[in-house]
């Protein structure tokens, strides 16, 4: 979907937000058609027919979802901040702490900054946790505490949107060691990339930060580390943008929106669109006058 396609979806949902339109009306509103009926039908159909928020009826009107999230600021301006920690154990209400943390920045489809650091966690960090990170005691041993990085880590996470693969598991963590170090958590949306890959990526089966990267061909240079990590998942999350503005998603509020939507096909059907604006209105009025 092109920059222009989305500029249409915003001015097809303004125009809905003032009431339900026959399809020849939004070919005419916001396409400029006014030709063949039928091809106007068509344009219309290939603007709006893979959108959730837009629904039509049988007799070919088109209506805004009351339940849609407003259009808000283009994704493309908003700022994600993606991380990844790696901690001495799975849960941070059991005194599990961080060990190591790393925030990606991306906006405008691109990566634009980078923060990471070991962690002294004030624990000894388990054997298992070694093994599979590579992270040794002696290591974070003259890492800085987490309370000496917790605002540098609030600031990054300031006005951005946090996103992390499997978001809750990060998210608890940060905002644990934030409240411990006397500092409050941001109040930032979360995205979670695995939520996002089962609703846009539906064909894959597992959602394994390995399997979803071979899918997108973006490599992990250091699996299990908390840079590696975050620098996977933020390629991932651009590749997902990508996708969710295919399907004309361009802002956060929408696609949230749309991550807790049901998948619905529609078809198109030529007679349900060309059925004359006379015809339309009389539905149209008729639906009116039953509110």
């Amino acid at each position: 979907m092109t920059a222009r396609d989305l500029t249409l979806l915003r001015r097809a949902a303004r125009t809905l937000a003032g009431g339900p339109r026959h399809t020849l009306e939004l070919a005419r509103e916001v396409l400029g058609l006014e030709g063949h009926s039928g091809a106007a039908s068509a344009a219309v159909f290939q603007l709006l027919g893979t959108d959730p928020r837009f629904h039509v009826d049988a007799s070919g009107v088109w209506h805004l979802d009351p339940a849609a999230a407003p259009l808000g600021v283009p994704l493309s301006e908003v700022r994600f901040a993606v991380v990844d920690v790696e901690t001495t154990g799975g849960r941070p209400g059991r005194g599990h702490r961080i060990v190591e943390i790393a925030i990606v920045e991306v906006q405008g489809g691109r990566v634009t900054d980078t923060y990471e650091t070991l962690v002294n966690p004030a624990q000894a960090v388990p054997a298992m946790i070694t093994s599979l990170t590579g992270i040794t005691g002696e290591m974070v041993q003259g890492a800085p505490f987490f309370e000496h990085i917790a605002d540098t880590v609030r600031a990054r996470l300031e006005g951005s949107v946090f996103v992390a693969h499997n978001a809750a598991f990060d998210w608890s963590f940060v905002a644990q060691e934030l409240t411990a170090a006397g500092v409050d958590p941001p109040p930032v949306p979360r995205l979670c990339t695995v939520r996002m890959v089962r609703r846009l990526v539906p064909e894959l089966r597992s959602r394994n930060l390995d399997v979803v990267t071979r899918h997108f061909g973006v490599d992990i240079h250091a699996r299990h580390r908390a840079y590696g990590d975050a620098l996977a998942t933020a390629r991932v999350l651009i590749r997902l943008l990508d996708d969710a503005a295919g399907r004309g998603i361009d802002d956060l509020e929408t696609l949230q929106w749309y991550l807790e939507r049901r998948r619905r096909r529609r078809s198109f059907d030529p007679e349900q669109f060309n059925l004359g604006l006379g015809t339309a209105r009389k539905h149209r009025g008729s639906d009116d006058a039953g509110r």
